[in-house]
């Protein structure tokens, strides 16, 4: 049995809620709009060339639309997000979220398609390509302020390395931008 004094205990891990100060990938939509034309080009060439051979069924027509829709779940950017202690990712369907300040390893992934790995201490993952931190520096400075906190606190535990490397990298592309703004390069 319960009494009315007995209060309930939140963990300190919690994710914090609300979306004051939240920071969004600025070229996100752009991105998206070239995955949409991109598919919609294919699935008109693939149409007009079906047609112009005279071979155009609606099944025909049903494949091509089914691989126009297949390369735009390909091509269809991931959309990033941060606030004071939090980075965010979202696909179509499925969001994940970490917490910059109880950061305990950031890795590089390298391959075709560069990627940064960040796990917190409450066991969530989120992927990100560093070229989204390089365009937006003020979802960088949100990540590297976090990061900050967990290397103090000593959470961080893998990956300062990485994340010094690119805060080295993103200091670089904002002065060459500043350079290239002022007529200096």
């Amino acid at each position: 049995m319960r009494h009315g004094d007995h209060t309930r205990t939140r963990c300190t891990g919690s994710h914090p809620a609300g979306t004051a100060g939240v920071v969004y990938d600025r070229e996100w939509a752009a991105d998206a709009r070239t995955s949409l034309r991109c598919a919609g080009v294919l699935l008109a060439l693939l149409l007009f060339i079906d047609w112009a051979a005279g071979t155009l069924t609606w099944w025909r027509g049903a494949l091509w639309v089914g691989i126009a829709l297949l390369l735009f779940l390909v091509l269809f950017p991931v959309r990033v997000s941060a606030g004071t202690g939090w980075l965010a990712t979202r696909r179509l369907l499925r969001p994940r979220r970490v917490r910059t300040d109880l950061l305990i390893a950031v890795r590089p992934l390298d391959g075709v398609a560069q990627r940064l790995v960040l796990r917190d201490a409450l066991g969530d993952r989120v992927e990100i390509d560093p070229e989204v931190l390089l365009r937006n520096p003020d979802l960088w400075h949100l990540l590297d302020e976090g990061a900050r906190v967990s290397e103090a606190a000593g959470t961080l535990l893998c990956g300062t390395t990485a994340l010094h490397r690119l805060a080295r990298r993103v200091d670089r592309e904002t002065a060459l931008g500043v350079f290239r703004a002022s007529g200096m390069e």
